[in-house]
């Protein structure tokens, strides 16, 4: 380090100062969207600035900026001006997730001005030390470079208060529960929770009061606000969704909300790049089961049907649920075979070896094997299974899984923008290739491959699929990216890849399947797209949605 006149220092560290409140106001936005996780701002800081060209030229020039202030002290101008401006692509205001200045989050950016100013202050007291102004200036670099950094630092710190200051919460919620008295209903699973609770509450509802938690309520704030909120006196069933991103939270749950009935709707790879391992998800998700009575699982998945041999050889009361009544599933105790999407294609229901028929195909959202386990939970609760068959036909659509539509231009439209999981996009392909002909009749076939019209009417057109790819899955996402790409390139003519984040596997897989494809940067410009090109008698299917913090 060399001696350095203000004329260098102050410029220097003002334009890194304001780069640091810009990178800060983003990265707190991604912090909040990433539900206050720490080290989430430092892997999407990671992805941001690695996954398009231009960012990773602008940020290697901010490095290098950064290192050559320690003896010119004005290059750090260029460090603040770059984390001013960049990562290219994340804004400032958002476009789908705008920054929601919240009790926590104030109290989040305050510990993350704390933490940058301390940065400051050590480079002051070297200047102080050592003499010369290139001390506080590289700070002021390291604090504009270190935002995301930063912000994780802020969230670890602020982790136990916000957790003792949600206590009071969970107490007024464990006490409503204890008050009110509701045969508790607890799912999780990898995919197929929502939809699961969404069938559960439809059907027990001929029968019971019940209330089910809202929308993705799952986690220990969100539940605690769904009991504190919706929980009303004479409620008779209360059904919980339960999520987790690591070993102890549900269990955590589930001591102050402990279910009678546990469901697991499947195991998979979601989530798979925090846990590590399908097998240590299968771990997480099973502390539902402790403590319950009845244990409800969906033994079409291979790891949940070996876990329910496991727990029926220790003496647990098992229910198995299946949406196939043959090969390995046989046996199974509640069993939903036919066709979703509609169009009076029928519907075969065993429970326990009696035989219902449902009039009507399921919604294109309604999964047969979550239906089997909402079905073995209605039955549980006492529900006969005379009157299931005409709820299950009225069963709803359940928002963005699947949900069908009809554009104004005469082209069908699948919504599954809520999901982001390998079976479930196979799914959503399969229902995409079975629309049928306008006026022809809707094919009938096995589970998820068969389905009428989702949208009432047929369509023999063009077929597009429009998509960011699926996330947090971890060793395995690039892999499962591809494969949707080649597996879409059967069904459809055109995919749409809105994004960066898996750009490349989706391409790569689109042209191994010999697809036509179009690139763009956000989901806006997708719809414009399938405006401009489709019409009547096509069909495209939205498949997963990631809000504007993802490249």
């Amino acid at each position: 380090m060399s001696g350095s006149s203000p004329a260098e220092v102050v410029p220097a560290v003002a334009v890194c100062v304001v780069g640091t409140v810009l990178a800060g106001l983003r990265w707190l936005r991604v912090a909040q969207r990433e539900h206050y996780l720490p080290g989430a701002c430092g892997r999407f800081a990671v992805r941001w600035w690695m996954i398009r060209p231009a960012n990773l030229v602008l940020g290697a020039l901010a490095v290098a900026a950064g290192v050559l202030a320690v003896w010119w002290p004005v290059a750090a101008v260029l460090t603040g001006g770059v984390v001013a401006a960049g990562p290219l692509g994340l804004s400032l205001r958002g476009r789908t997730s705008p920054l929601a200045w919240t009790r926590r989050l104030r109290v989040l950016a305050s510990v993350v001005v704390a933490v940058e100013v301390v940065v400051l202050a050590v480079g002051a007291g070297m200047e102080a030390v050592l003499g010369t102004g290139a001390a506080l200036t590289v700070a002021a670099a390291v604090g504009a470079l270190g935002a995301p950094f930063a912000v994780d630092a802020a969230l670890a710190l602020t982790a136990p208060v916000e957790r003792r200051a949600a206590e009071v919460f969970v107490r007024r919620a464990a006490e409503r529960l204890a008050r009110v008295d509701p045969v508790v209903v607890a799912i999780t699973g990898s995919y197929g929770k929502t939809s699961t609770k969404s069938a559960i509450v439809n059907l027990v509802a001929t029968d019971r009061s019940v209330v089910g938690s809202p929308a993705s309520y799952n986690n220990r704030a969100g539940l605690a606000r769904a009991v504190n909120e919706h929980l009303t006196e004479g409620t008779e069933v209360f059904v919980a969704e339960m999520g987790t991103y690591g070993p102890g939270e549900i269990a955590e749950l589930c001591r102050w909300c402990p279910p009678k009935i546990s469901v697991i709707t499947a195991i998979g790879p979601v989530h798979l790049e925090r846990f590590g391992s399908e097998d240590r998800i299968l771990e997480a998700k099973s502390e539902i089961l402790e403590g319950a009575e009845t244990v409800v699982l969906n033994v079409d998945d291979p790891r949940l049907s070996a876990l329910a041999d496991r727990l029926a050889a220790a003496g647990r009361s098992v229910v198995r649920c299946s949406a196939s009544d043959t090969g390995a599933h046989m046996g199974a105790d509640v069993v939903v075979e036919g066709a979703r999407g509609g169009g009076g294609a029928p519907v075969t229901l065993r429970v326990f070896g009696e035989v219902v028929g449902v009039a009507g195909g399921l919604p294109p959202g309604v999964h047969p094997g979550n239906l089997a386990c909402a079905v073995a939970v209605a039955v549980s609760l006492g529900i006969p299974v005379a009157t299931l068959a005409p709820a299950i036909a009225r069963l709803p659509d359940v928002d963005h899984r699947l949900s069908a539509t009809r554009s104004s231009q005469g082209f069908a439209i699948l919504d599954d923008t809520y999901n982001s999981n390998p079976a479930g996009c196979r799914r959503a392909l399969a229902v995409l290739a079975a629309v049928a002909p306008r006026g022809a009749a809707s094919p009938v076939g096995s589970e998820g491959s068969a389905t009428g019209d989702p949208a009432g009417e047929g369509t023999s057109g063009r077929r597009v699929v429009v998509t960011p790819g699926m996330v947090e899955l971890g060793p395995v996402q690039r892999a499962e990216n591809e494969a949707f790409a080649t597996e879409a390139a059967r069904v459809a003519a055109d995919l749409v890849v809105v994004g960066h984040t898996n750009r490349r596997a989706l391409l790569a897989g689109a042209a191994r399947g010999g697809m036509a494809t179009v690139v763009v940067e956000h989901r806006e410009e997708a719809v414009a797209w399938v405006r401009a090109h489709l019409g009547e008698g096509d069909a495209v299917l939205y498949e997963n949605d990631l809000p504007d913090h993802y490249p």
